[in-house]
């Protein structure tokens, strides 16, 4: 399969960004490739919406100086977008629909299509229940069940007749970690959830870790999968 280092290149390849696209990022993280796509698409606007709080504040904390003005970020879930009707052209999931509360996908889907313009995309990026990092983050926190319920909703979604599905790409991104400390941090103890790990289980993640593990840190592939939607006309 594909090894993609930056999915910058996958949405740039599927949606015309050199148009200056007005952009809302649900689920932003920490952004950064919001950032990437305003330094080399400088006619872009990006909104990035993130529910953990923690995470916002450290956004707004560290907004680049250049990029103020075209980059603004706003504490909020997916399910309850605070913008207009058709504010957008492009809306962007990047490994964040899986973490819509269940409930709530079909709800958050139907948010993003009243945000966006006719003829506005939804770029869907879903990492895939497979592989040896998959196996290890499962021991701890097993989203087997919201990942297929999140491409359920988007199939539910595209048989309600709102959208349109006009592309699909499955490619592996590469994953590092210098050591177990950055893994244990990263991943055992996230900012925006709880994965309640006790000394036994933390010692029982370490120990499938550490074989994957050598001087140069450790080095996994993660697979995704990625669904372009398009906004049908009324």
């Amino acid at each position: 399969m594909t090894l993609v280092h930056n999915e910058l290149d996958v949405l740039a390849e599927l949606v015309p960004l050199h148009r200056g696209l007005n952009v809302v990022e649900l689920g932003c993280g920490s952004a950064r490739l919001a950032t990437d796509l305003l330094t080399r698409f400088e006619h872009c606007r990006v909104t990035g919406l993130e529910v953990d709080q923690r995470q916002h504040a450290k956004n707004l904390a560290r907004l680049p100086a250049a990029l103020q003005g075209r980059l603004h970020f706003v504490q909020a879930g997916a399910q309850a977008v605070p913008a207009a009707d058709g504010s957008f052209q492009l809306a962007l999931m990047l490994k964040s629909l899986h973490h819509v509360p269940l409930p709530l996908m079909q709800t958050a889907l139907a948010e993003v299509a009243r945000v966006l313009q006719p003829g506005g995309w939804l770029y869907v990026s879903e990492p895939v229940y497979h592989g040896a990092l998959n196996d290890i983050v499962k021991l701890f926190n097993d989203e087997g069940t919201v990942r297929a319920a999140a491409q359920g909703a988007v199939d539910e979604a595209l048989q309600a007749g709102c959208w349109t599905q006009v592309a699909e790409r499955r490619f592996d991104m590469p994953v590092h970690f210098a050591d177990w400390a950055e893994f244990e941090q990263r991943m055992l103890y996230p900012t925006f959830a709880d994965h309640g790990i006790t000394d036994t289980l933390s010692q029982q993640v370490r120990a499938v870790f550490e074989p994957h593990g050598g001087p140069q840190g450790a080095h996994f592939t993660r697979p995704m999968h990625v669904r372009l939607l398009q906004k049908n006309a009324v």
